[in-house]
């Protein structure tokens, strides 16, 4: 049996075929449609068909209505909100469709097999556009009542949504501000490379991105108090940036009026395959 799963963000959608032991067979990527509904479906159906496969998996950004097949919120694909997207796909490639939050996605992949398989409550991470957020609470996905548990994306900074102001385009900004460089030309392999090479902005740049993540991990560790934290996204598989977190965090246990056992922090296994895994998973299930 092959499934295709995909793992839609804002930028890219990346799709892979994968068997039932999450394999990966063959993989690829497009850049996501922006233009609107019918471009994004059309291009979607069309790398969905030529896959071939017997089933459909989708990590999408936003809030899923898992059970009606539904994209609530759609993230930075707004014109997809209330879209039914399991009966769209299903209508137009015969197959079966399931969908997942992409955080929640990649958590179910590090829960089953990954770095959090040995806990039984964890938080997943996601650094991309925004940020995703997830829990396992006994070994399984907590979605909470609607749909929405984990999403910190949303949760409110001095008035800004952490989404916004610690996704990694945030960063990548910021030093572009600092350089006097236009935007599109600071990437992650640029902002990564003047890092390596102890450039003074690039690491006052890390060390403030991290040090509002690791607020933000101390303040969800003060209401769930779980074994382990594991982040995921492309940022993660950059040992520098989980470096500049541990060390944030630990001087925002050190400065807190309470001694608390500090939660650990650790890459997920699967770093940008996560959200497929756990797509494929949700699709076996």
């Amino acid at each position: 049996m092959k499934i295709f799963a995909a793992d839609v963000g804002g930028t890219f959608i990346k799709y892979a075929v994968m068997n039932e032991r999450a394999e990966i067979l063959s993989r690829g990527k497009i850049p996501t449609p922006r233009t609107g509904r019918e471009d994004f479906f059309a291009a979607l159906t069309e790398i969905c068909k030529t896959a071939g496969a017997d089933g459909i998996a989708l990590s999408l950004p936003g809030i899923i209505d898992v059970e009606r097949g539904i994209w609530v919120t759609s993230g930075a694909l707004r014109f997809n909100d209330g879209v039914p997207v399991v009966a769209e796909l299903e209508k137009n490639c015969g197959v079966r469709v399931t969908v997942e939050n992409d955080a929640k996605s990649a958590a179910l992949a590090e829960a089953r097999i990954g770095s959090l398989a040995d806990v039984a409550d964890g938080f997943v991470m996601v650094f991309g556009t925004g940020v995703g957020g997830a829990f396992i609470k006994n070994h399984e996905l907590h979605r909470g009542a609607h749909f929405s548990a984990g999403e910190i994306s949303f949760t409110r900074d001095g008035g800004e949504y952490f989404g916004e102001t610690c996704g990694v385009p945030a960063l990548l900004k910021d030093f572009a501000q600092i350089k006097n460089l236009p935007a599109e030309e600071v990437t992650g392999e640029k902002f990564f490379a003047a890092v390596a090479e102890n450039e003074k902005d690039a690491l006052a740049c890390l060390d403030r991105f991290t040090r509002r993540a690791a607020e933000k991990i101390f303040n969800v560790q003060m209401l769930f108090d779980v074994e382990r934290f594991a982040i995921g996204g492309g940022i993660s598989a950059q040992e520098s940036f989980i470096a500049a977190l541990r060390e944030n965090l630990a001087k925002v246990y050190a400065e807190c009026i309470v001694s608390f056992e500090p939660v650990k922090i650790v890459p997920c296994k699967f770093r940008n395959d996560a959200n497929l895994i756990g797509a494929l998973f949700t699709w076996l299930k």
